[in-house]
């Protein structure tokens, strides 16, 4: 696996990428860490694309990421994950409706446990899942962070929060 860091409006990003496409991208200060080991490759000339949908994405003129993704995890976290992707950019959802989806509101606390696991923050984008309640809850990356993406996809008369 080859991996870099490149720079984002909220700090640090360190990003990883397979031959089959892009395995994670983590913030500096990531709940659980980064997922890159000591025998995987530095090469952050290696992630020109990622740099450019992301900058893209901050500066507010991409809504979704055209990159191949290959992220780590079992089936049911990987439909978790393909859900995600279809949550439009500037729209919210929540775990019970991400449950519903995928077969059963009785899952909700299971979509919860594979969110909080997403490898790829911002471009799987799990910081649009919010509580049944429609409050803030949970993201690796911090909640000032999540709000900051929320923030960033909304017009400035359509805030959320």
């Amino acid at each position: 696996m080859r991996w870099g860091v490149l720079p984002s409006p909220l700090g640090d990003l360190t990003v990883a990428r397979t031959d089959r496409g892009l395995a994670g991208v983590w913030f500096a200060d990531h709940r659980g860490g980064h997922r890159v080991g000591p025998g995987d490759e530095r090469d952050d000339d290696a992630f020109a694309d990622v740099r450019g949908q992301l900058g893209e994405y901050f500066a507010g003129t991409r809504t979704t990421f055209d990159l191949p993704l290959d992220p780590p995890g079992d089936a049911f976290a990987r439909r978790v994950w393909d859900a995600l992707t279809r949550v439009p950019h500037g729209r919210t959802t929540t775990y019970g409706q991400i449950a519903r989806t995928l077969g059963g509101i009785g899952h909700a606390q299971a979509v919860g446990v594979a969110n909080g696991r997403n490898p790829l923050s911002i471009v799987v984008p799990c910081h649009r899942v919010v509580g049944g309640d429609g409050d803030l809850v949970g993201y690796a990356g911090g909640l000032w962070r999540k709000r900051f993406l929320l923030d960033l996809e909304q017009p400035a008369d359509e805030r959320l929060f």
